[in-house]
């Protein structure tokens, strides 16, 4: 019987008319070997690229003030960083793909900042930590200290307190993950116009 596709009140019109089951299995286009079912994960390259980037973050070592010592907390064996793929501490920004600014900036500092930001490879993220990085702190209105970060670099993620305790820092990790788990990975927008 030939379908019609142009005629939509045609009897051939609709030859799916009842949806698949969802326990009916669908038959694979290759066939896979008894060995391995049961043990392949099939998944899009979008998501498994999202996983890899969120399970294997290398923040930078970089601590301006009393932060610092809540973020260097965080590596110990109480709070155990490197249960979320977070604990390789880098000392370039060229191996860094987190910039977790903790303490104070100033306005002398704030270029080296920038600077260190502008170094590191992309995607890279960055994660405020305490009252005096996302505002100013106890130094708001001071002549020597910036008002906020993100007037010159771009926060992911903002985390307050003063200061903020080493979970609450896993926990920004934790949000930075999930952040990075829906962000589109692969296709024209991040590869260029040139593989589209």
């Amino acid at each position: 019987m030939a379908i019609d596709l142009n005629n939509p009140f045609a009897a051939s019109a609709t030859p799916f008319e009842e949806p698949r089951p969802f326990h009916e299995e669908v038959p694979a286009s290759l066939p896979v070997p008894t060995e391995l079912k049961g043990h392949v994960h099939v998944t899009k390259l979008d998501e498994l690229v999202g996983w890899a980037r969120k399970s294997s973050l290398w923040p930078m070592t970089f601590g301006l003030a009393c932060c610092a010592i809540e973020m260097m907390a965080m590596g110990t064996a109480r709070f155990d960083i490197s249960r979320f793929g977070a604990e390789v501490f880098r000392p370039s920004p060229r191996q860094a793909d987190v910039m977790i600014v903790s303490g104070t900036v100033t306005t002398k500092m704030a270029p080296a900042v920038r600077r260190l930001y502008d170094q590191m490879a992309d995607p890279k993220y960055v994660i405020a930590m305490g009252t005096c990085v996302i505002a100013g702190g106890p130094y708001q209105g001071s002549y020597s200290t910036v008002p906020g970060i993100d007037n010159f670099v771009p926060v992911d993620v903002y985390l307050a307190g003063c200061p903020p305790r080493p979970d609450a820092l896993i926990h920004g990790i934790i949000r930075l993950q999930q952040k990075i788990q829906r962000e589109k990975n692969v296709g024209p927008a991040t590869l260029g116009a040139q593989y589209a």
